[in-house]
């Protein structure tokens, strides 16, 4: 019997009168109330037939199943919905079968149109499946216990899948002073097999505690590695007396063949203690050596000894260096653990303890290192003038910990190289994302072969600086798993309370993390646990607007794909109108990643140009775009629709920007339902169902007949169905499409709205707002409907941005159907809405 069929059968033992008791999955039925004893069930006489291949099932075991043949499953799947049992029998060996390669114990993977009576064994058992898991890949994982044996009459089924007569063999357990006898000598012997190792001590314990003597003559056979064809011997015995005097043959032919093993056992470890007596021996020979000035310290340690004197080391890890010292020079060179010791200096001795680069702290400096670099976010680089001046003032202030999060391509992680730079601090990355050891973070302990500490000591060592600008990129893409929880084991090192003692179980000594600067960077904040989040100051960078991107391109993209290709500006250029035509036709993002792109993509075709041998510079116009990009790949979303009743234009929040949501309503005749399509999450939802209920309860308002909700179904859409969609900002655009269908009058199509509404028709703030207004400017849409409270959020946006804009400030929906509908006076008589300049 294999390892692995041994195991299971563990597993099957120990789910003994207690199967289906415990599952990582939801059931999938929905009967969770407690069932009926399987055991006393009704049994009919025809069951489906589920084959095993490997092994045999016995009463009283539970066993976890898995099963990927579709006539298997549809067995499953027409059982579980009916009385859930099922007849259990095991696949006979063929000749065939022993050329091929092993197959795992389970059920068997053909279909039951090749299986006949002569291909099964004709015993088995009746079984009551008790959960059924169905996993994304398609697989059931079913658990299944056994009740009693059955024996088949004939098959009456073959597909889909098998179905046969049956009946059941009954159990006599009473048993006379010899069987009772019998019995206790199989529990004494099999308690014996445990203390000898050759069988875990809790199923002694169970058979032990197990009244029913089959189940401890079934439990004991599966621990004492027989073949199929025995283990369906043993199931077929219908005497009780029989199948105990059996087992315990078999169970003491087991027994001696655990104790030769342990005899095995005994004689290799008194050879190994022989070993060990010669390497003592070998030892003291040594020390009396050098006791007679026979055998000096070896060269190894004298060079460690001299690094140890001329090292600038803190106390404690002195202490712990010269102790580790000593216990090195009386560990033999040839033994394992003079490699752990050595190594463990090293680290000490290599560390940066008390070993800084000084900080640059002209602030004007500073400034024009940062403007270098990148253009625009003027929130991080003040907040960095504002450290080094505190830092000129202060000179052993801890270093601050902050987080910058944006969408991607904004010129998070390439920020922390320039801060690096600007202050003169060796700059450190390290990329969280995917990371889901905790081990990661706080290394190994020494106990461990090939132990090393984390990456945060890694870092500093070869950094060779106790102060440097720690870059942690991606934190918010942490994982967690069985190995342990990173994003836990950050707090100690991103807490400015703490990180002054911070401990790698590698090093086993705490080393000072307050004079680094340590900036995260991340995508999503929800996704940082509540903790760590709370540990950081948090920085948010927005998307870029087209007139900043624009000015990149021109101060650092273009120069960068120049060098790249090995262009000079005598050779290429690119004119505003192109750049501009790029941003709009050729790029959709909150950051620059693709806009550099497609500039490299038109300096490889004149490349190819300048190759074939064209002289001359060539300046690229919007005209001339699509020979090296192309045609345009976007355009204005609200100009590629058709515009009518039930359209609005909505603003979205993504972790990669802002977009529009374009919220389309329809109506047909029924009984007054609401569809909602576009996979809404449910919060939007529950926006559709307020806007709803606060149009029907102001009809008379709105001028709309109260009848045609009862004689009509509502349905809203939100296109680009594959994208899943949730929060509340978009209800005031669903009160207005809503409004505009039922109505007949159209939306303005060069508006755009965002805002949570109430079932009082008030609007309330959203987040994301340079966000969302930038997406509509980028959609050449420059009149916005904004809650009044988000009026706060409007010095983010840039200036360029705001001389463009008309935005309207609203308290609740009058107002905002006041401006939607305005050119409708009939429907709007009721609203006047203020008009705010940005």
């Amino acid at each position: 019997m294999t390892d692995d069929k041994k195991n299971m059968e563990q597993s099957g033992a120990k789910s003994q009168e207690g199967a289906g008791q415990k599952t990582e999955q939801p059931e999938l039925s929905d009967q969770k109330s407690k069932r009926s004893d399987p055991a006393n069930l009704p049994v009919p006489e025809e069951l489906p037939v589920l084959p095993l291949h490997g092994f045999v099932f016995f009463p009283g075991m539970g066993f976890p199943m898995q099963i990927s043949h579709s006539s298997s499953m549809q067995l499953v799947d027409e059982t579980i919905l009916r009385d859930r049992l099922v007849a259990v029998v095991a696949h006979r060996r063929t000749a065939k079968e022993g050329g091929e390669q092993p197959r795992p114990p389970g059920v068997l993977p053909e279909s039951s149109d090749t299986l006949t009576s002569e291909h099964l064994y004709s015993v088995g058992v009746l079984g009551y499946i008790h959960k059924l898991i169905k996993s994304d890949d398609g697989v059931y994982q079913v658990l299944i216990s056994a009740v009693k044996k059955l024996r088949i009459k004939e098959f009456t089924q073959q597909t889909p899948f098998l179905r046969a007569r049956i009946e059941l063999i009954p159990a006599d357990e009473s048993l006379d002073q010899e069987g009772e006898a019998m019995l206790l000598n199989i529990r004494t012997q099999f308690k014996k097999m445990a203390d000898l190792g050759g069988t875990p001590n809790e199923l002694a314990q169970t058979v032990a505690a197990l009244a029913n003597p089959f189940y401890v003559a079934y439990l004991v056979m599966s621990q004492v590695g027989l073949s199929l064809e025995q283990e369906e011997e043993v199931l077929e015995i219908e005497d009780l007396k029989k199948l105990l005097n059996w087992v315990g043959r078999e169970l003491n032919k087991k027994i001696e063949t655990v104790e030769i093993s342990h005899k095995i056992q005994k004689g290799i470890k008194e050879d190994m203690d022989k070993k060990q007596r010669e390497f003592f021996l070998r030892e003291q020979l040594k020390a009396i050596r050098k006791e007679l000035g026979e055998d000096g310290e070896n060269l190894d340690l004298k060079e460690l000894r001299e690094k140890l004197e001329a090292a600038d080391l803190p106390e404690e890890p002195r202490k712990t260096a010269e102790k580790e010292l000593n216990r090195l020079s009386r560990i033999s060179p040839s033994s394992p653990e003079y490699t752990v010791s050595r190594t463990y200096l090293d680290w000490i001795l290599d560390l940066p303890w008390q070993s800084v680069t000084e900080d640059k702290l002209d602030l004007d400096q500073a400034q024009q290192v940062m403007d270098e670099d990148h253009y625009g976010l003027k929130e991080i680089k003040k907040r960095i003038i504002e450290f080094l001046a505190v830092r000129k003032l202060k000179k052993d202030m801890h270093g601050p910990i902050l987080c910058f999060v944006g969408p991607p391509g904004v010129g998070k992680t390439s920020l922390g190289q320039s801060i690096a730079r600007c202050m003169g601090r060796k700059f450190i990355r390290i990329s969280l994302g995917g990371v889901r050891d905790e081990a990661e973070i706080r290394g190994h302990r020494r106990t461990y072969i090939g132990a090393l500490p984390g990456r945060i000591i890694q870092s500093l060592r070869k950094s060779a600086s106790a102060n440097p600008l720690f870059m942690l990129d991606e934190i918010d893409k942490l994982g967690t798993d069985f190995r342990g929880d990173p994003s836990s084991a950050m707090l100690e090192a991103l807490d400015p309370e703490q990180n002054f003692s911070f401990s790698d179980h590698y090093l086993e000594i705490p080393f000072d993390l307050t004079k680094v600067m340590f900036i995260t960077t991340a995508n999503l904040l929800d996704n940082i646990p509540g903790p760590l989040r709370d540990r950081m100051e948090v920085i948010e960078l927005s998307g870029y607007t087209e007139e900043e991107k624009l000015n990149i391109a021109r101060r650092h993209l273009l120069p960068k794909q120049l060098e790249a290709h090995a262009i000079g500006e005598d050779d290429l250029q690119f004119s505003d109108e192109a750049l501009r035509s790029i941003i709009r036709s050729y790029t959709r993002e909150a950051g620059v990643r693709n806009l550099e792109r497609k500039i490299g993509g038109v300096c490889r075709g004149v490349a190819r140009k300048i190759v074939g041998g064209h002289t001359g510079l060539i300046v690229v116009q919007p005209q001339g775009l699509n020979e090296h990009l192309g045609p345009a790949q976007f355009f204005p979303a609200s100009k590629a629709r058709t515009w009518g009743p039930g359209l609005a234009t909505g603003l979205a929040w993504t972790p990669v920007g802002g977009e529009l949501l374009f919220i389309e309503t329809a109506k047909m005749t029924g009984k007054g339902g609401l569809n909602l399509t576009g996979k809404l999450g449910e919060v939007m939802k529950e926006s559709a169902s307020a806007a709803l209920t606060y149009i029907r309860s102001h009809a008379q308002d709105l001028a709309i007949d109260e009848k045609v909700f009862a004689e009509n179904d509502l349905h809203i859409h939100v296109p680009e169905g594959a994208i899943p969609k949730d929060g509340p900002s978009a209800g005031v655009a669903m009160v207005v499409s809503l409004v505009s269908l039922l109505t007949g009058k159209s939306v303005r199509r060069d508006l755009a709205m965002t805002g949570e509404i109430t079932l009082r028709g008030d609007v309330l703030p959203v987040g994301g707002i340079k966000e969302k207004v930038l997406a509509a400017v980028r959609s050449d849409i420059y009149e916005v409907i904004l809650p009044k409270l988000n009026e706060k959020d409007l010095i983010d946006l840039p200036d360029s941005v705001k001389d463009k804009l008309k935005i309207h400030l609203v308290h609740d929906i009058k107002e905002v159907l006041g401006v939607a509908l305005r050119a409708h006076s009939a429907i709007t008589s009721h609203f006047e809405a203020p008009i705010h300049p940005a």
